[in-house]
């Protein structure tokens, strides 16, 4: 089976009540929109994602870090928006299963995911669902003195999105209903034997208002870990000196395996002690003759990649360079932007400072360099 995946985001957010609207709204550097779509890019099944905006937050949209995701204008409501990208998916012919996904879901497991995909393979609709726990009551009439009627809760539940769907059967129900608006696609279905319904997750809540995502941020805190790098290599004489992977005009150079950037090295390892993915000797090991002279930019970012595919992403990373040469205060800026784009997070997120060790040791008569480096990442699954 192959899927097509449409994240809905081209709503006002008026009940958010803030300037930047909820898909821009970050945690650990991270868009709602980007956490969704680094899930969904863990599944191979799923070929084609569709982001439908709001036309104001074009530049919003534009400025964020995803790559082969289909941008498409959403309409005045949730059901125009999803026509508009179920008419593009027709047009393409490319997968014939399609999920439905609004944005402000950031937190559904891949584990909820896997499921719905994988009922797919019998059902002609999967839809999560919770049941109704609390106590519900319906006003019948405000103006008479008994007007609160208790309702049963045994065949009342709540959706959840992801949805998945017939691609061309959900098209169709769109087409025939568009002139009558629903306020989700399960709305649609006049008979729920078509539909299979499975446990949905309580923490797979929709962010509504800033109390949702204060919320959603406590979860993301309770799943940060810190990792601690260190690495230390000897200057020579006409060697290639490389720091945070900018190759460094000196007169001094370092000796090592690879090309001995201390920077990226430390880097590497905190990362993988977030991680709990071990250390950079044995991922990369130097008895190894394929990483003989290798760039330490090569390494990182295959951490990097792999860590993502595990669901981690990196929140900060605070850097001491220790050296008594060269000087780091005229370097910091595009050292930032270096690990900014090796680690893909933003600038804001890097902290770099440069000590001596007051001409004391291997590192104040010049002889070495180290670099210490302390890393929080979060795991967003």
């Amino acid at each position: 089976m192959s899927f097509s995946l449409i994240i809905l985001a081209g709503g006002n957010s008026h009940r958010f009540r803030s300037n930047i609207g909820k898909p821009y709204q970050k945690i650990a550097g991270k868009s709602l929109i980007e956490i969704n779509v680094n899930k969904a890019l863990k599944f191979k099944q799923i070929k084609k994602i569709i982001l439908v905006y709001n036309k104001k937050d074009s530049k919003r949209v534009k400025s964020l870090n995803i790559k082969n995701v289909k941008l498409i204008i959403g309409g005045k409501n949730r059901q125009q928006s999803t026509f508009n990208a179920l008419k593009y998916l027709i047009k393409q012919k490319r997968t014939n299963k399609v999920l439905i996904h609004d944005v402000a879901r950031p937190n559904f497991s891949t584990k909820l995911l896997a499921s719905i995909l994988r009922n797919m393979a019998t059902a002609k609709a999967v839809i999560p669902k919770l049941k109704v726990q609390d106590a519900i009551k319906q006003i019948i009439d405000s103006s008479k003195e008994e007007y609160i009627l208790s309702k049963k809760r045994d065949n009342l539940f709540f959706t959840q999105t992801p949805q998945a769907f017939n691609l061309r059967e959900i098209f169709h129900l769109h087409k025939t209903y568009s002139s009558k608006y629903k306020d989700d696609d399960l709305s649609l279905y006049m008979d729920l034997n078509k539909v299979k319904l499975i446990e949905g997750e309580k923490n797979n809540f929709k962010i509504t208002d800033l109390s949702d995502f204060e919320i959603l941020k406590n979860i993301y805190k309770s799943k940060q870990s810190v990792g601690i790098g260190f690495d230390v290599h000897r200057l020579a004489p006409k060697k290639k000196l490389f720091l945070a992977g900018l190759k460094i005009k000196s007169k001094l150079g370092t000796l090592g395996h690879s090309d001995g950037d201390p920077v990226l090295h430390a880097i590497t390892d905190a990362i993988l002690g977030a991680c709990k993915m071990g250390d950079i000797g044995q991922m990369f090991s130097d008895k190894s003759r394929k990483f003989k002279n290798i760039r330490s930019t090569i390494l990182l970012k295959r951490v990097v990649n792999l860590v993502k595919l595990r669901g981690y992403f990196i929140n900060n990373v605070d850097i001491n360079i220790i050296t008594q040469t060269p000087k780091i205060k005229n370097l910091k800026n595009k050292m930032v932007n270096s690990i900014a784009n090796l680690c893909e997070i933003p600038k804001n997120q890097i902290n770099i400072k440069g000590k001596t060790s007051e001409k004391l040791g291997v590192i104040g008569k010049e002889k070495a360099i180290a670099c210490e480096v302390i890393c929080s990442v979060i795991k967003y699954d």
